[in-house]
């Protein structure tokens, strides 16, 4: 089988993650989808929808934030598909506690899908780029990574983190090829999630208030295909509607 060039995704669910997967798999690519293995028979619907459209797709099942499982997701990859062209992180971990209601435990969870996950997605990615000199490597980050809000103190640390995080990555690895962007994504997506705490949701929907996936993997696979001499690191991703 002749080697594909290959999109990690980690972080492919129903929403986001599965319409970043599709977009890019339409671009010739190999989506490689990942979420936790007790998640796998989801995750494997979501590669077999994309082949069943005519592109490429596999599933890696794993634990990102799990070290060896994410060293091992990587590297098979590289070995079963092909080159990774591009990398996305999009593990959300929205959570809202009252400060004194957070928990040690909560804090460090979410750190760790929010923030640790991150990064080891992104020195995995990098590790594999760097040798080729090219590669794209994309963090899905929240207005909570600019300003904190009331009850979102573990969010926010942890999107805060994930900012900072992609700030370095991107001043290490611009000069040697490799684009690393962080979009803000402000204003509530079209989700399950959201629907269900969102009091007007479908009004809101209605008048283009709530963010579209299909429209925030566009904004991704621009970003990809950005000519070197004018790389975008933070792009903000909004509602027309949207308070800011």
């Amino acid at each position: 089988m002749s080697a594909s060039p290959a999109a990690v995704i980690i972080g492919a669910g129903d929403a986001t993650g599965g319409a970043i997967a599709r977009a890019f798999a339409a671009e010739g690519l190999t989506a490689c989808v990942n979420r936790r293995s007790r998640n796998a028979e989801q995750l494997e619907r979501l590669a077999q929808s994309i082949r069943d459209n005519g592109h490429k797709a596999r599933a890696f099942p794993g634990d990102a934030r799990d070290e060896a499982e994410m060293v091992a997701v990587f590297d098979r990859v590289e070995a079963e598909v092909g080159p990774i062209e591009v990398a996305v992180f999009n593990i959300g971990a929205n959570v809202q506690f009252p400060i004194v209601e957070t928990t040690a435990r909560v804090y460090t969870k979410v750190w760790e899908m929010g923030c640790l996950a991150g990064f080891l997605m992104g020195r995995e990615a990098a590790r594999h780029m760097i040798p080729r000199g090219r590669g794209t490597i994309l963090f899905t980050g929240a207005t909570a990574s600019i300003r904190g809000g009331s009850g979102y103190a573990a969010f926010s640390g942890a999107k805060a983190a994930l900012r900072m995080l992609a700030q370095s990555m991107a001043r290490e690895l611009g000069p040697k090829g490799i684009h690393v962007a962080h979009t803000v994504i402000d204003g509530g997506i079209d989700t399950e999630f959201i629907k269900g705490r969102h009091p007007a949701f479908d009004e809101a929907k209605a008048a283009e208030l709530i963010l579209s996936p299909e429209a925030i993997a566009a904004n991704y696979v621009m970003l990809h295909k950005q000519p070197r001499s004018a790389w975008t690191h933070e792009l903000d991703l909004r509602p027309w509607g949207e308070k800011w």
